[in-house]
């Protein structure tokens, strides 16, 4: 949004805000003089003209290149100082994501957000809600040696989370319940006890956890989302296979927030019947 400001009072801000730039880098008139190819004298007249006249675009846009700051924060129309390059490297962050469970990254998310709302859209069933037996079926293939360590180690971590003060809303398409149900797609060869014992855990874990845990089901015929989990106003992740994708600038944060809203709005199956879906989906298969 535009600030409205007199002219002179802008000018006398570009004055001010010229000099605590210069004051913070520790940059002299004459080294500014020479970063930006003008004569000393210049650099002293934009420090204390009082008049309502501003220097042109090319001289804004020199300084707050050689003092590292934005032109748009010397004129007054932000009240952030930093670049747009910088803002966007501090907004965005990219990092691995490994094949694991609740690694590092995630718990230490998980952690800084505890006591906000937390909005999930998993990319198959929520970990934090497998057994121990799923969790073995679907990672140890890739953890190898290390499984039953780092299996042990998550499960203190969702442990932590689901005992955490965050309310937990999960999003995800109906397909995905019913192809573990079935033993297809993803899930193709997992045996039957487990999935009867994984389906008791989903009834048991809703049941008990509600209405601190809500886990709705969307019609992915008609709606779509990525894999992301929104920390409540704090930042935003995607999930990309091989790497994270997190966002903390509001605007963003807010938007995906409103898409979250959507799956739970247009849901096929809200939070509480869910259990009773799970109770009939069982009853197909045992």
């Amino acid at each position: 949004m535009t600030i409205k400001m007199d002219k002179r009072l802008r000018a006398d801000h570009f004055r001010t805000r010229l000099s605590r730039a210069m004051r913070d880098t520790n940059t002299s008139q004459s080294a500014l003089a020479r970063d930006i190819g003008v004569d000393r004298s210049t650099i002293s007249q934009l420090l204390t003209d009082e008049g309502a006249r501003l220097p042109n675009g090319h001289v804004v846009g020199a300084c707050a290149a050689a003092l590292g700051v934005s032109a748009d924060w010397l004129l007054s129309l932000s009240d952030r100082p930093e670049s747009a390059a910088d803002l966007l490297a501090n907004s965005l962050s990219l990092s691995e994501a490994p094949r694991a469970l609740v690694d590092q990254r995630i718990f230490d998310w998980h952690r800084e957000a505890a006591g906000y709302k937390i909005r999930h859209v998993p990319a198959a069933l929520p970990d934090m809600l497998k057994t121990r037996a799923l969790l073995e079926w679907e990672y140890a293939p890739h953890l190898g040696r290390t499984a039953d360590q780092a299996i042990g180690a998550s499960e203190d971590r969702l442990k932590w989370m689901r005992s955490a003060q965050s309310d937990y809303e999960i999003a995800m398409p109906r397909f995905e319940i019913e192809s573990f149900v079935e033993g297809t797609g993803y899930y193709a060869g997992l045996p039957l006890d487990l999935r009867l014992a994984q389906l008791d855990r989903f009834i048991e874990l809703c049941d008990q956890l509600y209405p601190r845990l809500r886990l709705y089901l969307f019609d992915a015929q008609r709606l779509y989302s990525a894999p992301l989990t929104i920390f409540g106003p704090l930042l935003c992740v995607f999930y990309a296979g091989g790497h994270y994708i997190a966002f903390r600038d509001r605007d963003r944060i807010e938007t995906f927030t409103r898409h979250f809203d959507t799956l739970v709005r247009e849901a096929t199956l809200s939070a509480r019947e869910l259990s009773s879906h799970l109770q009939d989906l069982r009853q197909t298969i045992s």
